[in-house]
């Protein structure tokens, strides 16, 4: 393959799945680099990595998932990389499918192509609950942009190397995932979908859980609300 392909996996407190979640990678796909973003783990990840020599960044303070993954986009751009993949280090994402999403992104038929469970509707579904807040989200950025994406959480997902120098640049905090769909949408970006068949998470614990499911929706749908409304003014004032 003649394209650079990175596939970055954030990591935080992922001391009982980052080992099988590289190791899967180097096995299916070895021919892709990978960079492993350690965000200030208070377990063992740190001392694993350097265990067993895994290329990674050892975040000086603890920035959360956005500013997580935004730091392995810059390493993106600044090693000239066609394709940045994003793949959690939790063990969901199986790198067998990890070329689903690349291939549409080599083709040029989207920007981001985003790996979906619910296209198929095979493999781990996730909770009742939270497919009821995905729907939610889902369809408050189809209002806001007119944009459908069915997975908009899914954070395995792959990039051109136009839609990584964006997101290197304009890059949400926190839970970024559907805040970056819409982004990418106003900003005339081209997001498409893939299916994927996901895992549940090997080990450790999800950073979404019980109440803040809640609260999870609630900030989310707010950021949504406010990212569009931003967009119109900043355009509003530019006319």
């Amino acid at each position: 393959m003649d394209k650079k392909i990175l596939v970055i996996i954030p990591c935080y407190n992922e001391e009982d799945n980052i080992v099988n979640t590289v190791e899967n990678l180097r096995a299916v796909c070895p021919e892709v680099d990978y960079l492993v973003v350690n965000d200030c783990s208070t377990d063992r990840s740190a001392e694993i990595l350097k265990e067993h020599h895994y290329p990674f960044l050892d975040l000086p303070v603890n920035l959360g998932i956005g500013g997580n993954v935004q730091c392995g986009y810059l390493y993106a751009v600044h090693h000239g990389y066609d394709v940045a993949v994003q793949m959690d280090g939790d063990g969901q994402h199986d790198p067998a499918y990890l070329m689903e999403i690349v291939q549409p992104v080599l083709n040029g038929e989207c920007d981001m192509c985003i790996g979906s469970r619910f296209i198929k509707k095979e493999g781990f579904q996730t909770s009742f609950m939270r497919r009821v807040g995905i729907r939610w989200l889902s369809g408050m950025i189809h209002l806001l942009c007119g944009k459908r994406v069915l997975d908009v959480t899914s954070g395995f997902r792959a990039t051109n190397a136009g839609m990584t120098a964006f997101f290197s640049r304009h890059y949400a905090t926190d839970y970024p995932e559907p805040e970056a769909i819409l982004a990418a949408s106003l900003a005339g970006y081209h997001v498409g979908e893939a299916p994927v068949i996901m895992r549940e998470r090997q080990g450790g614990v999800s950073s979404i859980h019980s109440f803040k499911s809640a609260y999870y929706m609630i900030k989310v749908t707010l950021a949504l609300i406010i990212d569009r409304l931003s967009i119109r003014k900043e355009k509003g004032g530019c006319a």
